[in-house]
């Protein structure tokens, strides 16, 4: 199968965009796929902040990406925008280093204001870094997500549907790229 890289760009530690982002993560671990969680907050902010491409753990970071077939980008959306923390990562990314990856955007936000932030802010960026293949992000509602009492995550019925079609668009785009099939005669030779 696929491996997949979901970044996280939220800059706190109880997270519903974390949250959301492991959930869609599990969907597809449960499929097969071979998934990685990077956490952007857990970089150093020094090297993030001065671009230090130096860095041990930003090498890994640009490392995993160029590396993975997938990539999911994860960001709460802060006055229509996609996070700071999120923007100082991609900038250290190659100009292409998502050319040939199937890439999805996930955001969370608290007003159905911010809904095109995905169309409108990220989706340029994404482009910007190659990516020819983003399939349709998803927008969520930070009241749809219950990421503290230990019970359903997405709390509303019709997100978690819509939630679980933006995983599995995902997944299809993945084998589609032909990326699973790849992995497989790979594994087999």
């Amino acid at each position: 199968m696929a491996s997949v890289l979901v970044l996280t760009g939220s800059p706190s530690v109880t997270s519903r965009t974390s949250a959301l982002a492991h959930h869609v993560a599990d969907e597809l671990v449960l499929t097969g796929h071979d998934v990685r969680v990077l956490h952007l907050r857990d970089l150093p902010a020094a090297a993030l902040l001065a671009a230090d491409t130096s860095d041990p753990a930003v090498i890994d970071a640009v490392r995993a990406v160029l590396g993975a077939d997938g990539v999911i980008v994860a960001t709460p959306i802060y006055k229509a925008s996609y996070s700071g923390l999120l923007k100082v990562f991609l900038d250290l990314l190659p100009q292409r280093a998502l050319e040939g990856k199937v890439v999805l955007p996930l955001a969370t936000g608290g007003t159905v204001a911010h809904l095109l932030a995905i169309d409108y802010s990220l989706r340029p960026v994404l482009v910007s870094l190659g990516a020819g293949h983003i399939t349709t992000g998803r927008f969520v509602l930070d009241q749809h997500i219950d990421h503290t009492s230990g019970g359903p995550l997405l709390v509303d019925e019709s997100t978690r549907a819509c939630v679980a079609r933006t995983a599995e668009a995902f997944r299809l785009a993945l084998r589609e790229a032909g990326h699973d099939l790849r992995v497989a005669l790979a594994a087999s030779a």
